[in-house]
């Protein structure tokens, strides 16, 4: 598909800010809430990340638009093994792996296919009783590029749902992750931020209650900080970028207030950023955040414009 200029800044906007959002939360990772007068600046993260740096979020986002951006299908079981090939590799010298996904991927030595991941994912979430940390969600912004076409809704909902479980098993990632990429898409295509518009697409038993979150992420006067507690937990995490975005008056304010909520900052930053980035389009991020920004494996920000130029030709 052609998409026009506009398109084309927001779908840049998805992974950049996501990026961004991603290198500013790096230092504050773990730390209060900020008030609202307190500068949100890149600098160094609390593993050791540098200034301007993004950490495990993009990291693990960037083999899925590598993949999108070489024509492959997030469908295809050969697809999604590569996907956790590259991240085992990443893994392997990472300054941070959050805890699910580094369990998984420890088991996955030797030939890696889609089956065994899940299933492993599987195991692991049975063991412990849960697997809903965030970890799905902060990279899941790169599935929307590959399924902006009409009728690609249906696709974009499986292929959200395979990448979630590949690390993490339970319900509430899958369904996070589906809301928030249909959510990227409806954004790109639109310029518009809806996630109620989407709650179709999850099992209906489910609908009342992510309509619950995200409705009292959306009221009036809600913040980052309402959800700041165990925002390591997706649906904390889910409705805290969610109220970053729809309390803020541009993208800036988008990712810094989601940093001011403190706990998970860079995720749930670079949570933040692919939606608010999807609504507000790259072209609104200041140029000395994106001309710093930069991170494994070895990419800046024009690396990822240009990914993006090609994942989302169809």
């Amino acid at each position: 598909m052609t998409l026009t200029p506009a398109q084309l800044d927001r779908a840049h906007g998805a992974v950049l800010a996501s990026a961004v959002g991603d290198a500013l939360g790096s230092q504050y990772e773990f730390g209060p809430p900020l008030s609202d007068d307190t500068p949100v600046v890149y600098g160094v993260g609390v593993f050791g990340h540098g200034a301007g740096e993004w950490t495990d979020d993009t990291s693990m986002a960037m083999p899925i638009l590598q993949a999108l951006s070489g024509g492959a299908s997030l469908n295809d079981p050969a697809t999604l093994a590569s996907v956790v090939v590259a991240w085992r590799e990443w893994a392997r010298d990472a300054k941070d792996v959050g805890a699910q996904t580094r369990t998984v991927l420890s088991v996955l030595e030797g030939d890696v296919t889609e089956d065994r991941a899940r299933a492993a994912a599987h195991d692991v979430h049975t063991r412990a009783g849960r697997s809903g940390g965030n970890g799905a969600l902060m990279r899941t912004g790169p599935v929307a590029l590959g399924h902006l076409a009409d009728g690609q809704e249906r696709a974009l909902v499986e292929a959200a749902t395979r990448i979630a479980e590949l690390t993490h098993w339970e319900s509430d990632n899958a369904d996070a992750c589906v809301l928030w990429c249909l959510g990227i898409r409806h954004a790109i295509l639109t310029g518009e931020l809806d996630l109620l518009g989407q709650l179709d697409a999850i099992p209906a038993e489910r609908r009342d209650r992510w309509r619950a979150f995200t409705e009292e992420a959306l009221a009036p006067g809600a913040h980052p900080r309402d959800f700041s507690q165990q925002n390591g937990w997706v649906v904390r995490a889910y409705q805290g970028a969610l109220a970053a975005i729809a309390g803020a008056s541009s993208l800036t304010d988008a990712l810094e207030r989601a940093v001011r909520g403190g706990g998970d900052t860079d995720t749930v930053a670079a949570i933040a950023g692919s939606l608010a980035g999807a609504v507000h389009g790259s072209r609104a991020l200041p140029a000395a955040l994106v001309e710093t920004v930069h991170g494994w494996p070895g990419l800046r920000s024009g690396d990822l414009e240009a990914l993006v130029d090609t994942a989302v030709i169809i």
